[in-house]
Order: structure tokens, then C-alpha cells, then sequence
């Protein structure tokens, strides 16, 4: 009975894999398949004797069709004992799925990226109610709206549809940071507490009127500045008591290492005194928390002060009892020799400091590499579409910790595709318009505009593009924690691989891949076409 039963059982297992073969296997051996299964259904059927007396168990016949093995080893497997009709059934071409129609061309390993249009939808000075839609999605605002906000953030009101995930805010502008207002000027921070994306880097924008005094004080962080309008008086020592003054006007850089004391004035250079924008090198930077002359000395007892000065507690008397941090300075009061209190008023005339100052004499000598750049006077590069101004260290001998490029993006040009490998990056925008999309990786990426007094972030090694969205020269600084700055061009390395193997990435056409060449020089500033 066994003998009878065992061909049927074989039989029957063997057609129920075959119908079940998955259609992966099929195809693997769709190359030469056409004549092969008649072949070695030729070749079973030769033999059905010998299949039937070999005894050759049911199972075994199974797993090797079940393997997916090509027709070749679909013989083999029946010489061995695989019955006839279990071979015959296996051989239907109805019960296998056709494999042509299974194979997977290599090229399609992802769907082509959208052409759908991304630019700007309106500029920020547009009369216009914007609307939170593009292309055929979103809806108009039927709720409360501020109009005002919404035009500044075109690409945050209706994302380009290239924006994916979610990215920390990378925008700040100053005029949201709460601000310090004293007699003789103003002073306003952005730090990560406004921007929590900014760990690294925090700034401060800081406004003395003529004369005004910052006063004399330290840091735990480095500081870095740049000057936006007028002229500023710096002065320094280092811890070997070598001393610094110098002059800083529009467009000139100074940095003090952390630790180092120093002050700050503005001269009367200009009517209005001067601005600047200063940068440390910590997120948490707050300007409040600064080591201040008078407020040191206003907590520690006068007998202390007299002894460490060697003279007596009433030389001590005027010392502020708190922090003066900003305060008028470089004026005299003019008193009458015969002056009557009741009637006559006390005046006072300006005496800016002197442009010609000389510090002190030290007997350590001056400090070597001065803590001022005259940035203003270094000659711009010049790209196809704006300039570009680089400083560090190999430059700013005194600046090793903070590094900057200057630039300008005419309009229509774009500041190209590139990352920072070494550095965060930390940017005040100063005239124009401008837009910039983060990537961060695993397909996650976000768009922001910017405005004259806005913050921008990068953290470092995220891809990014600056374009200029308006109609006049966008001028911004890119400020790095290092005292090196560099960047890697998108353009200039796809330039410099093989382009074979760009190609096979991208797909370009061969006159796009033979342009790729202009490119072995890193473009910086891209103009428009």
C-alpha cells in the first residue's frame, strides 16, 4: 500500500510548492527559462521506473523546487527520484506567474524629485494679505492673522513642497530680544534662551551715543564684533600687562579673548555715535552677565579696596554703589567762575576721545597682534554673482576662535550650495532680502527668510544655499566658532569626482555633465543666468 500511496503523495506536495513558487524565484531564472522546463520534464518523464523504485522521499523533491533552483537543477531533482506527474504538474505554465513582467529595472530605485514650483510667493514689502497656499494646497486664513509677520515669512507661511520634517526654529530677529536701555546708549542679546537651536553661538547688538562709555569690564566667553555705523575706541591689556588701544570705524572687526578686560567708546566720528553686533562663543551667552569694573568694586569692602591700592578708604569715596554698564562719558561741565546755583544753568561740552590716543606706557611693552582688523580696508573677491570678504586667524592673528566671511549676493544670485565641516555658523543679515533652506539629513529640511536685523543658524555640516529674494544687494555675515573658516562646495565636488559616477547618481544630460568642469574652482557667489 505504502508503495501505491507514495507517487500520489509526492505528487500532490510537489504541485502545491509549484503553485506556490513566489514569483522573485520565477524570475531569477527567467533568463534561459524557455526551454528548460520542457527539458527536464523530458527528462523525469524518461524515467518514471526508476523514480518510482528509487523510493526517494516526497520531501526531499519538495525542497528542491521550493528553492527556487533554475531548471537545470529542476533535472537533477527529478533524476533523483522525483516522480512524473509531480514533474508534469510543476511544468503547467498556468500555475507559474510570468517572470518578464517581475523584473524591477535598476534605474528605478526612487521616484524622481518633483518639478512642482518653489520660489518665493511674494516679497516682504508686497501690499498684499498672504495666504497660506501653493499650488493646488493649503487654504486662505479665515481666523485672526498677523499680516505683518506673514510677509517677512513667505517660505514658513506656504513651505516650498521640498521642505520635509522638522527643523528647530533657525531665525531670530533682534527686534523681538528684550532690550537694556541706559543713559548714553542701548543694548539687546539673542542667545539659545530666543533660539534653541544656536548652542554654540549667542550675540549682541549695542548702540553708545558720542562719548558713551561700555565700561570697563570681561568676559568668560571670546568676543568678536563688527561695526555696522560710526566709530569705536577700544582698549585692552593681556595677562603679561601688555596694553592696546586702537580705532575701529564702519566695517572694522575687533576681538578680545576671554578673560581679557577691556572698554569700549564711541568717538564723535559721527553725530550719532556708533552700533555694532558682538558675538561670543557660547550659546548662553548673556550680555547681563558680565564681570563689570564698578560692580566689582561696589561689593567689596573699602578697607579692602584701600589696602589692595595702598592709600587711604576716602580715595574711594565716589565709587558707584552698583554697575554703571553704559554711561555718558568724554564731557566736562562748564561752571562759571562766579556762579549763582539758583540762576545760573550748569552746561557741559563734548570731548570725544582723541583718535590719536596713546595708552599708557607699559613697561611689558604693547600687546603684539593687535586686537583690531581694519576689514574695511581688505579688498573684496570677486564672483560671478556678488563678493566676498574671508577673515581668521591666518589674518586676525589675535582672533583664534572666531572666524567670518563678509558677503554680498546680487539680486537674482545665490550664495551656492555648500556646508561647514568644521564649524557652526552663526548669521546677521545687514541690507536686503534673502531666503536659506536647512538640511539636516534623513530627508529632513526647512525653509526661512530673512530681513536686515534678523539671526540665522547653522549647525555644522548642515547643507545650506543663501539666495538673495529681493531687489537690491543682500549683504550678510557668516560668523563660525573657529578660528579657521571653511566650506565645502556642492558644485566644485561633484566637479572633481569621477563623472561617471555622478552621473550614475543623478542622471544628468551629457551637456550639464561636460559644464561641471567650470566648476573646479568653488563658485561662492553664483549669478543668475
Amino acid at each position: 500500500m505504502a508503495r501505491t500511496l507514495l507517487p500520489l503523495v509526492a505528487s500532490l506536495l510537489l504541485s502545491r510548492f509549484a503553485l506556490a513558487a513566489p514569483a522573485v524565484s520565477a524570475s531569477a531564472a527567467a533568463s534561459d527559462i524557455a526551454p528548460a522546463p520542457i527539458a527536464s520534464v523530458s527528462a523525469a518523464a524518461s524515467s518514471p521506473a526508476a523514480a518510482a523504485s528509487s523510493g526517494a522521499p516526497a520531501a526531499s523533491a519538495s525542497a528542491a523546487l521550493s528553492s527556487g533552483a533554475p531548471a537545470a537543477s529542476a533535472s537533477a531533482a527529478a533524476s533523483t527520484g522525483v516522480p512524473a506527474a509531480s514533474a508534469s504538474a510543476a511544468a503547467r505554465p498556468s500555475q507559474v506567474p510570468s517572470p518578464v513582467n517581475s523584473v524591477i529595472p535598476p534605474s528605478e530605485t526612487a521616484p524622481l524629485a518633483s518639478d512642482d514650483p518653489n520660489g518665493v510667493l511674494f516679497p516682504p514689502d508686497a501690499d498684499i494679505i498672504p495666504v497660506p497656499q501653493r499650488g493646488a494646497t493649503g487654504a486662505t486664513v479665515i481666523g485672526p492673522q498677523n499680516v505683518a509677520i506673514d510677509r517677512q515669512n513667505p517660505d514658513l507661511l506656504a513651505p516650498p513642497t521640498t521642505d520635509h520634517g522638522s527643523v528647530m526654529n533657525a531665525k531670530w530677529p533682534f527686534s523681538l530680544s528684550h532690550n537694556r536701555l541706559q543713559t548714553g546708549g542701548w543694548a539687546r542679546t539673542q542667545n539659545k534662551d530666543q533660539m534653541p537651536i544656536a548652542q554654540t553661538l549667542a550675540g549682541v547688538d549695542m548702540r553708545l551715543e558720542p562719548g558713551a562709555i561700555r565700561e570697563l569690564h570681561w568676559h568668560a566667553n571670546s568676543e568678536w564684533a563688527f561695526i555696522l555705523k560710526g566709530s569705536v575706541q577700544v582698549t585692552a591689556i593681556d595677562t603679561n600687562g601688555r596694553n592696546f588701544l586702537g580705532n575701529v570705524n564702519p566695517g572694522d572687526l575687533w576681538y578680545f579673548p576671554a578673560g581679557m578686560p577691556h572698554s569700549l567708546q564711541a568717538t564723535a566720528d559721527s553725530p550719532d555715535g556708533a552700533e555694532f553686533i558682538l558675538v561670543f562663543d557660547d550659546g548662553g551667552f548673556d550680555e547681563d552677565d558680565t564681570f563689570l569694573l564698578t560692580d566689582w568694586l561696589s561689593h567689596i569692602p573699602k578697607e579692602v579696596i584701600a589696602k589692595n591700592f595702598q592709600t587711604s578708604i576716602s580715595a574711594f569715596d565716589n565709587v558707584p554703589d552698583q554697575q554703571l554698564y553704559i554711561f555718558p562719558g568724554g564731557r566736562q561741565l562748564i561752571i562759571p567762575l562766579v556762579y549763582d546755583p539758583r540762576a545760573d544753568p550748569v552746561s557741559c561740552i563734548l570731548v570725544p576721545p582723541d583718535d590719536n590716543a596713546q595708552p599708557p606706557a607699559s613697561p611689558q611693552g604693547k600687546i603684539p597682534n593687535p586686537f583690531t582688523f581694519p576689514l574695511s580696508q581688505v579688498k573684496a573677491t570677486q564672483h560671478s554673482g556678488g563678493t566676498v570678504k574671508t577673515i581668521d586667524e591666518t589674518m586676525f592673528k589675535a582672533a583664534t576662535g572666531i572666524s567670518a566671511l563678509e558677503v554680498t549676493v546680487e539680486p537674482g544670485a545665490i550664495r551656492e550650495l555648500h556646508w561647514h565641516p568644521n564649524a557652526d555658523e552663526w548669521t546677521y543679515f545687514i541690507n536686503g532680502t534673502g531666503r536659506v533652506t536647512l538640511f539636516a539629513t534623513s530627508g529632513t529640511a526647512r525653509t526661512f527668510n530673512y530681513e536686515p536685523g534678523d539671526v540665522g543658524f547653522v549647525p555644522r555640516s548642515w547643507g545650506h544655499y543663501v539666495e538673495n529674494t529681493g531687489n537690491s544687494t543682500l549683504h550678510f555675515l557668516e560668523i563660525f566658532n573657529s578660528g579657521l573658516a571653511q566650506d565645502v562646495s556642492l558644485s566644485q565636488w561633484l566637479a572633481l569626482t569621477p563623472p561617471s559616477l555622478v552621473q550614475q547618481h543623478l542622471a544628468l544630460p551629457q551637456d550639464v555633465l561636460n559644464q561641471l568642469s567650470n566648476f573646479k574652482k568653488k563658485a561662492v557667489v553664483v549669478g543668475p543666468q
